[in-house]
């Protein structure tokens, strides 16, 4: 087990770097909450998810959705690391001709389940894909993450209660919980708090934990496989920025990209260099 958490940690690293260095490169983008769902997309495809980058359009395979579509960055690195196309792609992110297109396109890039950009959208999608998993009586699980500030669109309770209405026990949603979106702090923007409670009225069993902490992650996924007749929603409270120090906790960065000089300082951060 313990072997298992430093090669999760080692992947979690190599990705944040991935981000950064993507982010520098291409100029525009969105690194906070890239940042912040490292160590949750980690879990997911490094330890918990029924993928193969052979065969990324398995029937059978586990299904992810990025609900929060301008975090593209943390997925585009988690799929190179994984296998799905070579990393020399991540350094063509948003640029003309590239693949690597600044929301995940299902139509270029191998092991995209959905398309997603408009908020509320993704979710609403898992949901659909985890009732047809339903109807065609396979066993795979579709997994969807979700922004703090994606919860002030109401399509995402029109799915959240759909969900619960029909017993998808078969859906696990995240919640990257950071408390910032771009216009400042998710609380004073317009809060749907408490999102732990709200999610219970509608009929979903919810876990709280630490979204940076691997064994807690996957505890709870393995708690959410044993809910029956009910989705999840994983409430990972996490840090906007993480990793990197000028980041973490500030609004600002959640569209900006660095500079090279703070690229440099980031990737010694994240790395561990003195």
């Amino acid at each position: 087990m313990e072997k298992d958490m430093q090669n999760l940690k080692e992947i979690a690293k190599q990705v944040r770097k991935d981000i950064v260095t993507m982010l520098t490169e291409s100029g525009s983008g969105h690194p906070g909450g890239s940042l912040s769902a490292v160590e949750i997309l980690t879990t997911l495809y490094f330890k918990e998810m029924n993928i193969n980058s052979e065969e990324p359009q398995n029937p059978d395979r586990d299904r992810f959705v990025l609900s929060k579509g301008h975090a593209a960055p943390v997925l585009y690195s988690t799929l190179a690391q994984k296998g799905f196309f070579d990393k020399d792609e991540l350094l063509k992110l948003r640029k003309m001709g590239s693949m690597l297109q600044g929301h995940p396109n299902m139509n270029y890039v191998p092991g995209i389940d959905m398309s997603t950009g408009s908020l509320g959208q993704g979710i609403s999608t898992a949901v659909g894909m985890a009732i047809a998993g339903k109807l065609d009586k396979k066993d795979y699980r579709v997994y969807a993450l979700l922004g703090d500030g994606e919860l002030q669109e109401g399509q995402v309770w029109e799915a959240a209660m759909s969900a619960a209405h029909y017993k998808l026990d078969n859906l696990t949603a995240f919640l990257d919980n950071n408390g910032l979106q771009i216009d400042g702090n998710v609380e004073d923007v317009l809060n749907p708090g408490p999102v732990d409670e709200k999610f219970k009225a509608f009929g979903w069993h919810v876990i709280n934990v630490d979204g940076h902490d691997f064994e807690a992650l996957i505890n709870a996924i393995a708690e959410a496989k044993a809910i029956k007749e009910k989705p999840t929603m994983i409430v990972c409270k996490t840090v906007k920025g993480k990793g990197v120090s000028f980041m973490e906790n500030e609004a600002g960065w959640h569209g900006s990209t660095p500079s090279r000089e703070q690229c440099d300082q980031a990737l010694k951060e994240i790395g561990g260099e003195e």
